[in-house]
């Protein structure tokens, strides 16, 4: 994706017919702005399933200084965290337009400055009245706080991005990839203040999906088999941290530093940290499972995924196998990913060169790589692909920053 144009496909329903959605470049926060912040996190006091789903309580009675204006006030929940500060930086990058900008994190954070085209911002504490004057509330805290903070927000008439896996699966919440879904927001609006909440996927699913759903479209996946290579940025900012230290600690023969995870990370790989279930996986694979199928508005795909931790800083690797109902050629597989926004080809078999984690960080598109015949099949409804994807952009802040894009335009 680039600053001057996204232009994202949907369909209606993921079979349906193609439609175009554009999201235009907007001009920076004005130099008179106004710009706040607040962080914060509470003790979760549990979430009621059912509330404040789509819509939130229209904020009918609210006075006339907390109406949405031509350009919304956005709020970032969570702003000191790896996903926050990113979110701070893609709004810069992509000329967002904003008329105010309020930081939000926890108690221990309250007073800290952050940077923002050139402004000092500082950072308050996240409080249950600090929506008022939002418009669009970019989440990224964990999944506790979204689900306290986040029906105060929609309340309070501001439409909730959410990045934690708190109203993934909740039914009426929109869960959305812009390139793939964005008809599945159609009707929620940030200037009429009736709040909502959209989720964003989980970002081993998002790097999966921008790579196989072109695929899926033309020639539709039977069955995914699916591992990740999953960074330390998923994990956030401590466990980026603990692998620099624990690398530096190794290397000097010391005994390494384990506040993160229970093992060593550095020059070390292990099963994803997530709660392990009762049939073998854990979360984060069954995550895969459930969210594609979501967002693809389809249950007849078989899905299978084995998620472990890696040695990297920020960008996740995938290795996915996919037998379609149709036959799919490899040409005809980079043809069709060639085309699709968000999306780079990097497969080049004379120089051995394919995506790496390396490369893939600090950019929005997902690499996509080692396309393949499945060569265990006789026919040619097989192939095999090696994605990698910024687990911090595209994975998290970017997608979401994309979703509150098309709000723009609705």
């Amino acid at each position: 994706m680039n600053r001057k144009e996204i232009v994202t496909r949907v369909a209606g329903g993921i079979h349906g017919s193609m439609a175009t959605v554009k999201v235009k470049p907007h001009r920076r926060i004005g130099a008179g702005a106004r710009t706040l912040v607040v962080t914060g996190s509470k003790k979760h006091a549990g979430y009621q399933a059912g509330r404040h789903l789509l819509r939130g309580v229209a904020a009918q009675a609210a006075s006339s200084s907390n109406q949405a204006g031509s350009e919304p006030r956005v709020a970032i929940v969570g702003a000191t965290g790896a996903v926050g500060q990113e979110f701070l930086e893609l709004l810069d990058e992509r000329d967002f337009p904003l008329k105010e900008l309020k930081l939000l994190a926890s108690a221990r954070s309250a007073g800290k400055t952050m940077k923002f085209q050139g402004q000092d911002l500082v950072v308050e504490e996240l409080k249950e009245d600090s929506f008022g004057d939002v418009d669009i509330a970019l989440f990224s805290a964990g999944g506790g706080i979204s689900e306290k903070f986040g029906p105060l927000a929609s309340d309070a008439g501001a439409v909730v991005v959410d990045n934690s896996s708190a109203f993934r699966m909740t039914e009426g919440v929109p869960l959305v990839i812009p390139e793939i879904n964005a008809e599945a927001m159609r009707g929620v609006s940030w200037r009429e203040r009736t709040g909502g909440i959209i989720a964003n996927p989980n970002c081993s699913t998002i790097i999966a999906l921008m790579a196989v759903t072109p695929l899926h479209r033309e020639a539709g996946v039977r069955r995914m088999v699916v591992s990740t290579y999953q960074a330390a940025s998923g994990a956030g900012q401590a466990a980026m941290d603990e692998l620099v230290l624990q690398t530096k600690e190794a290397l000097e023969g010391k005994e390494v530093t384990k506040d993160i995870f229970p093992f060593q990370y550095a020059f070390n790989l292990f099963s994803h940290n997530s709660p392990m279930q009762d049939n073998g996986y854990n979360e984060e694979e069954l995550k895969m499972v459930k969210e594609t199928k979501k967002i693809w508005s389809y249950d007849d795909v078989s899905i299978t995924a084995t998620c472990i931790r890696v040695p990297v800083i920020r960008a996740h690797a995938e290795s996915i196998n996919l037998e379609f109902d149709r036959p799919l050629s490899e040409e005809r597989a980079r043809e069709l990913l060639s085309g699709s926004p968000g999306v780079t080809i990097s497969d080049d078999r004379a120089a051995n060169s394919f995506p790496t984690p390396l490369d893939a960080s600090y950019k929005d598109d997902v690499l996509v790589g080692r396309i393949r015949r499945d060569i265990s099949r006789e026919d040619q409804n097989g192939l095999d692909l090696f994605v990698c994807g910024d687990q911090i952009r595209k994975g998290a802040a970017l997608n979401a920053v994309q979703i509150a894009e098309l709000l723009l335009e609705q």
